[in-house]
């Protein structure tokens, strides 16, 4: 050990931020078992590093007693007065034992703890970045895959991918660049882990910011997100200036802003539709490219019958039901799609049921006010 190794010291503490007191409380409790590994002594000892000097000294610590029983860790009470006739029986005396080559040890000792503080520094350094992007967007390169993960580099740390994470059907080349989002970032026993997605549904919301200036100035407000990764998804939208059209804002000046968008997730179907307060045009809207005759709700719970006109039916329910599943994800309603028609049929079976019970009812009731009359005259008749 020597002053290059104090140099060093100095080093860690202002490059990497790591405290000189901390890495030499960790040097001398290293070097106690180094000493114990190498030279088989169980006895107490402690360290004593010199930061002035850079050296190392070794130290055996026995206790005072009247008798012996171990010579590693006891003094006689004579032997201790030899050395200062000030001590007594329960005083702890040290007795330097530092061997002649452990130089060698402890500088190998020294190096393997600096090492292993600086790579602890370096990912809490790390962690601690990257926990600041956690919920949002960056560019990585695509390094790697095996049949678990695609690892994405994104500068300081390799992310993982998972399959769940990963759009279907897209296909991920070495060396490609694509837009992650970061949805987790944990701190492991092996260092930091992020764990990155391209089906989150706020990729698409951070994506929408990155391109739009109003949605990122918060002029236009994404309400709500459905999406089916790789294939479609729906975007609810709104803002609170009158002179600002949300749907037309985020589509942009023939169609660019969004298809931008689309481009990056490979084709993805984008539709933008414009949140209401009131359930009924925000479920019409929703259910867009279809037209809404009616919407009638469940006031049981949040469920809704949604009337189109019959040959609007298959466009409203979508391929194998997508739009009106996106369409009951984006609004929070279970939608329940009927064509007009059978509406109508059953509103004319509701009406002729209900004369039904009308006319029952009316001869219920005459019945009823006849026998009352053939009663009261049975009655006066008697009287």
């Amino acid at each position: 050990m020597n002053k290059e190794m104090l140099g060093a010291l100095d080093a860690l503490e202002t490059e990497k931020g790591i405290s000189k007191a901390i890495v030499i409380e960790a040097l001398e409790a290293a070097m106690i078992s180094a000493y114990k590994r190498h030279y088989g002594q169980a006895q107490n000892v402690e360290v004593e590093f010199d930061d002035k000097k850079g050296d190392v000294h070794i130290y055996s610590v026995k206790e005072v007693t009247e008798e012996v029983m171990d010579s590693q860790l006891e003094v006689s009470l004579e032997e201790a007065t030899k050395i200062n006739p000030a001590y007594e029986i329960g005083d702890t005396i040290r007795f330097e034992v530092t061997p002649k080559d452990f130089g060698r040890i402890a500088a190998q000792t020294a190096k393997q703890v600096i090492l292993q503080r600086v790579r602890e520094a370096e990912r809490s350094i790390i962690y601690n970045e990257f926990s600041e992007y956690e919920n949002e967007i960056m560019q990585g390169i695509v390094e790697r895959q095996d049949s678990r993960y695609i690892y994405v580099n994104l500068g300081k740390i390799e992310a993982v991918l998972s399959k769940h994470d990963q759009i279907p059907n897209e296909t991920y080349q070495p060396f490609d660049r694509i837009k992650v989002y970061i949805h987790k970032v944990e701190n492991t026993s092996k260092g930091p882990q992020v764990y990155v997605s391209r089906s989150h549904p706020d990729l698409l919301k951070r994506l929408f910011e990155q391109e739009i200036p109003e949605v990122y100035d918060g002029e236009v407000e994404i309400v709500s997100i459905a999406r089916e990764a790789g294939d479609r998804a729906k975007v609810a939208v709104k803002s609170d200036n009158p002179d600002i059209d949300p749907v037309g804002t985020c589509v942009g000046p023939k169609g660019q802003r969004v298809q931008a968008i689309v481009n990056e997730l490979k084709g993805e179907n984008m539709d933008i539709v414009e949140w209401n307060e009131d359930p009924a045009i925000f479920i019409s809207n929703a259910l867009n490219p279809a037209q809404v005759v009616d919407v009638i709700f469940d006031e049981t719970q949040r469920a809704c019958t949604v009337v189109v006109p019959d040959f609007q039916l298959s466009l409203a329910i979508g391929k194998r039901g997508q739009n009106a599943r996106l369409a009951a994800k984006l609004t929070g309603f279970k939608i329940d799609i009927k064509p007009e028609s059978e509406m109508e049929a059953l509103e004319a079976e509701v009406e002729e049921v209900v004369e039904e019970l009308e006319d029952v009812m009316t001869e219920a009731v005459a019945e009823e006010i006849v026998t009352e009359v053939v009663a009261d005259t049975e009655e006066s008749s008697e009287e």
